[in-house]
């Protein structure tokens, strides 16, 4: 019996994987041009699609890695955005860094761990 379900699996990851009722999504990145409030709201709508299909939603979330590639920069822009979106009775643990990202067009990426 397959206890684990990997849902998306590319050639080096999956996008989100599921063991019991812990959720892990990878490193969601936009694919959209922009500044860091598009690219933030495009990487959560993204967000709350892998959640569904793993059966949970941002209520359930545990943990949120964001990394920024402009810490500087673009951090208030993101947390704009987050505080927009993430249930205020049902705030995460998280941690926001700086990180050179795989590509330059993109400023924000983000990894969650969400329970089910």
């Amino acid at each position: 019996m397959n206890d684990i379900v990997r849902i998306d699996p590319g050639k080096r990851f999956c996008q989100a994987v599921v063991r019991g009722d812990t959720v892990h999504l990878a490193g969601i990145a936009a694919n959209v041009p922009g500044g860091i409030e598009a690219q933030t709201r495009e990487v959560l709508k993204k967000i709350d699609g892998y959640l569904k299909q793993c059966g949970t939603d941002k209520s359930r979330l545990l943990f949120v890695q964001i990394w920024l590639r402009d810490i500087a920069r673009d951090y208030a822009g993101m947390n704009a955005v987050w505080s927009e979106w993430v249930p205020q009775d049902a705030m995460p643990a998280r941690a926001t860094c700086q990180a050179a990202l795989a590509a330059p067009e993109l400023l924000v990426e983000i990894i969650v761990t969400a329970a089910r």
